[in-house]
């Protein structure tokens, strides 16, 4: 992963967090430094960020801000303090739905994506502690009760990838403006989402239980339908017999991590933990590849799903299936590394 292939974007983020946060844990000195490394390729004296522009109103673009905030604690450099600043100026004019919900890009007029919450969400929550803006809180968990109220289909419990307020996309459905499938990692990053912006949402803040509820309701979901074989979950959720659907690395890694977090922390009964560590064997069963160096492979991770756009995506079971999948993909690799690091967690604590 040399300098030349950084980009500021979410899955780079996600990965160098995670690296970070085997650094953190092991103490390990070839991990340490990274986050800084990375950080400062991008930042300025300034603060400004290189290749990051807010008018984008693209709230993929605020994830990787999050590493940001280790280094404003630990070094007190304004230039860091400043690029949060800028990443909490998107948020504060984020083009929003007429409920309030924050649009998932400028491009994508009134529609809210269940990624979005992860790309933007644990940042706000900690942005709201550190720079003591408590009135967050309020922004930020209505945002999630927002998605999960339209997104949430009745019968089985499941996210929709998205909802369109304004009804007005190809692929919203007329009656409810959602997306017509459950992809597993929309739900993956919108399990993560929760269980990260918890860390830093206070217990008596007004709906926290609202969220540990959210949370255990989508739990309770997702675990009907992880594979009984591999521990594993599917690209389209609910369809694991239907011909081109596959078990899918990233949603099942990211669930491993979010239901064993959430174990440790007391948010989700301890029986989520085992179904953590049914997801994560099975990703090592059946994911994961050594070669004849000893070097890893993950296998088995949806390159990339969306929805609208030129060429335009209309959410279909066939789009979703026929999507590329890719081999140490980032989102796999940044979501297999966390789940690893809570497997590790959950040994040592003896839950």
């Amino acid at each position: 992963y040399p300098a030349s292939c950084w980009k500021w974007h979410y899955e780079h983020g996600l990965v160098i967090k995670a690296i970070s946060e085997v650094g953190a844990a092991s103490g390990e000195n070839r991990f340490h430094g990274i986050d800084q490394e990375w950080i400062d390729h991008f930042v300025n004296e300034k603060g400004e960020i290189c290749t990051y522009r807010v008018s984008e109103f693209n709230l993929d673009q605020v994830n990787p801000g999050k590493l940001l905030f280790p280094l404003y604690h630990r070094t007190g450099d304004g230039r860091y303090a400043a690029a949060l600043k800028l990443l909490r100026s998107q948020l504060r004019d984020q083009p929003r739905t007429p409920s309030g919900g924050f649009w998932h890009k400028q491009i994508y007029p009134h529609q809210m994506w269940l990624d979005g919450l992860y790309m933007a969400g644990p940042f706000y929550a900690e942005f709201a502690v550190t720079f003591n803006e408590p009135a967050i809180f309020d922004d930020l968990i209505h945002q999630f009760m927002l998605i999960e109220q339209h997104a949430r289909d009745p019968q089985t419990g499941l996210l929709y990838h998205a909802w369109d307020e304004a009804r007005a996309q190809q692929w919203a459905n007329p009656g409810t403006g959602c997306s017509p499938h459950f992809w597993g990692r929309a739900i993956g990053w919108y399990v993560m989402a929760l269980v990260d912006v918890l860390d830093f949402l206070p217990s008596e803040q007004p709906h926290f239980a609202k969220l540990i509820d959210i949370l255990n309701h989508l739990a309770h979901a997702m675990t009907r339908f992880q594979d009984p074989a591999s521990g594993l979950w599917y690209q389209i959720v609910n369809f694991p017999n239907r011909p081109g659907n596959y078990r899918e690395s990233s949603v099942s890694a990211m669930l491993a991590y979010g239901f064993a977090k959430a174990v440790r922390k007391g948010w989700l009964a301890p029986e989520y933990l085992s179904a953590a560590q049914r997801a994560y064997h099975g990703l090592l069963e059946n994911m994961i590849r050594v070669d004849a160096r000893g070097a890893l492979t993950l296998e088995g991770t949806c390159s990339v799903a969306g929805l609208g756009g030129n060429p335009y995506r209309d959410g279909a079971y066939e789009y979703y299936i026929k999507e590329p999948v890719a081999t140490n993909d980032f989102k796999g690799v940044g979501s297999f590394i966390l789940a690893a690091l809570e497997m590790d967690r959950a040994l040592e604590s003896n839950i």
